[in-house]
């Protein structure tokens, strides 16, 4: 201890030098926008590449599990379309489904390689970023619902919260009857959030579906979030506080889609001047 503090004593100018310099960069990434919006596109970009490595090892020892995966979601698509044959006729039909000219939403494919489960704000990491189209704001799902929303890009890969951040929640609505709230995860298990707001007089029961609202611009409406497993009156207030089961297992998570919204800036511009205008007679 005494050699160490020697050392220090010794060598205390370079160490003065090194801490103002850490300082110094504290002070340029967190007053400094640009800066800062390029050391984060850079640290995605390194840690990504980190954690895109690990990934393909990992899943090498997943491939049956994620066979099983992807031919769920072939299976789920051709349900949803109603046909089958060639990959050509799948195609024409998905033409025939959704015509160019009624498209908002665009869906870009997507793996995950980290994701994390077992903090309060959980976040995780895409193996796409901008040059594929992925901007901040984007929201992501799989086959089995909602997953999350893009926070950070750099050229390569991308960033986002999970739905399993305390700090984040997704307007959700019942799908029997149409009332709506907010789905808010309590920090306490992966498998499970809360969807607040709704008034006693609705009719709920166990087992009842949770889609999104549509009322947000990161997801269309319709998509799964869970299923309701218990309700209680909320103490002091004239709403349920409902549990609901999670549709998606963030434990075994690995291909998702990322939303684009392409009528977002006119939504959100729109949505703006309400706050904004005033309204005479």
């Amino acid at each position: 201890m005494r050699n160490l503090f020697r050392f220090i004593l010794h060598n205390h100018v370079f160490f003065l030098f090194l801490l103002l310099e850490i300082l110094s960069f504290i002070f340029i990434f967190n007053f400094n926008h640009y800066q800062k919006v390029r050391f984060l596109n850079t640290s995605s970009e390194i840690t990504g590449k980190v954690y895109d490595s690990f990934s393909k090892m990992y899943d090498f020892f997943r491939l049956p599990a994620i066979n099983r995966e992807l031919s769920a979601e072939n299976a789920r698509l051709r349900s949803i379309l109603g046909v089958s044959g060639t990959p050509g006729e799948i195609a024409d039909s998905l033409v025939s489904h959704y015509p160019s000219a009624d498209y908002q939403f665009n869906f870009i494919p997507a793996r995950i390689i980290n994701n994390t489960v077992n903090r309060q704000q959980n976040f995780l990491t895409l193996d796409k970023g901008s040059l594929d189209g992925i901007k901040p704001e984007m929201g992501i799902i799989t086959a089995n619902g909602v997953v999350g929303i893009v926070t950070h890009v750099s050229p390569s890969y991308a960033s986002g919260i999970s739905l399993l951040n305390t700090r984040w929640n997704v307007s959700a609505k019942l799908s029997r009857n149409g009332y709506f709230g907010s789905l808010v995860w309590d920090g306490k298990d992966y498998r499970k959030a809360l969807l607040n707001d709704i008034p006693f007089h609705v009719d709920i029961s166990a087992g009842d579906t949770v889609v999104t609202s549509g009322y947000s611009v990161f997801f269309p409406e319709g998509i799964l979030l869970g299923t309701v497993e218990s309700f209680e009156k909320g103490g002091g207030d004239n709403f349920y506080t409902i549990r609901v089961i999670l549709s998606v297992d963030f434990k075994a998570i690995s291909y998702v889609e990322v939303i684009e919204n392409i009528r977002k800036s006119e939504i959100e511009n729109i949505t703006r001047r309400n706050g904004t205008d005033e309204i005479t007679d």
